[in-house]
């Protein structure tokens, strides 16, 4: 697990490539250590091989939705303690309340800023240290 708070390393899983490359851009601009996942079944696969210190999932998603991807990473133990942030371009309480229940940290409504996006780095970097 990464300690020092920068350079994490970060899954974008989303089915939109302007998403995907517009989080890359943000987020390489903070420093940090991006892979992208195109759906939850390539999600699966990149946790596995990458071991991410953060995830950002979108919701809305072919074959397996971001709700069940997140689910199905946190019953792994190994992945357990990785923070998963939904994204999603909808701001409902339900979405919400269903991410936290398969174990989301939080949940960031699309179109994000870079600021929005690095703040959740951020946030989760302190996550991630006491992790480890």
């Amino acid at each position: 697990m990464n300690t020092t708070g920068s350079n994490l390393k970060i899954l974008v899983v989303d089915d939109s490539n302007t998403i995907r490359r517009s989080a890359e851009i943000f987020l390489k601009a903070g420093h940090h250590d991006v892979v992208m996942a195109e759906d939850g079944f390539d999600a699966l696969a990149k946790v596995s091989d990458y071991h991410p210190d953060l995830i950002f999932c979108d919701i809305l998603m072919p074959r397996l939705d971001g709700y069940q991807t997140c689910a199905i990473i946190k019953r792994n133990v190994k992945f357990a303690n990785v923070p998963i942030v939904m994204l999603s371009s909808k701001d409902g309480v339900f979405d919400k309340a269903r991410g936290r229940m398969v174990g989301a940290q939080d949940y960031l409504t699309k179109p994000f800023t870079k600021d929005q996006l690095l703040k959740a780095v951020e946030q989760f970097g302190v996550v991630v240290q006491g992790a480890s």
